[in-house]
């Protein structure tokens, strides 16, 4: 039997089981020297998230390429934080107790649900009591010791992009119409999707509103313009 048609057959089995989205957003670049780094992807043009230090002194840099879902993390390579939240790759999803349950019902042996504390180097058991967004994460490792960091992400902080799932697709899209019926009453004739599609793409890129519409505005000129030729 080949092995494609063992890919296909385990994909035939697979296909109809329910699954939690896990997107992966963040890859851990070790490196020597963070400001360093820093300067480095910067150059890149890559846009700076955050520069942050977390209670036990440990410095985190996040950068994210242009148009990119995944961003990475710069972290300095002699330095390991305690109670595994170091872990290499970040997957990032919108239940982290659901996540983790249906990694428990694959076999994985995944942490108990942590999160930080103000004032309190460890990590502390249990989800963020606020149930804040990016505050609570459980990891787990692969059978060679890769490891793995799972962080819940329900709203999204202003810059940082989306997180569609079809309510929030649907609120989007609500969000895409009303700006377009402003731009729509005073532009010329145009066709809708080339303005949506602009716009769409901006917002989960993480730009505002009004930064989108700029985008789907300027697409439609563009559009015009081609057409012209």
């Amino acid at each position: 039997m080949s092995s494609t048609q063992t890919g296909n057959e385990r994909a035939t089995r697979t296909a109809g089981v329910a699954m939690i989205d896990m997107k992966l957003e963040v890859v851990v670049i070790p490196v020597f020297d963070i400001d360093r780094g820093k300067r480095f992807y910067e150059g890149l043009g890559w846009r700076l998230d955050a520069d942050l230090t977390s209670g036990d002194g440990s410095r985190v840099v996040q950068l994210t390429p242009h148009g990119s879902p995944c961003s990475i993390h710069l972290r300095q390579r002699n330095h390991d934080s305690a109670g595994g939240t170091s872990a290499g790759t970040w997957l990032i999803v919108a239940d982290i107790e659901a996540a983790r349950s249906e990694l428990l019902n694959h076999g994985v042996q995944v942490g108990n649900v942590f999160h930080f504390a103000p004032g309190q180097n460890e990590p502390v058991p249990g989800r963020d009591p606020e149930s804040r967004s990016y505050a609570s994460f459980a990891s787990f490792s692969d059978p060679d010791g890769n490891s793995w960091l799972l962080q819940e992400i329900k709203t999204r902080l202003p810059g940082r992009g989306l997180s569609l799932d079809v309510a929030s697709l649907t609120d989007l899209l609500r969000e895409t119409e009303a700006h377009h019926g402003g731009y729509e009453a005073t532009a010329a004739k145009h066709h809708w999707s080339d303005w949506y599609a602009a716009y769409i793409v901006a917002r989960e890129r993480g730009m505002t509103p009004e930064e989108a519409a700029k985008e789907g505005a300027m697409n439609v000129e563009r559009v015009r313009k081609l057409a012209q030729r």
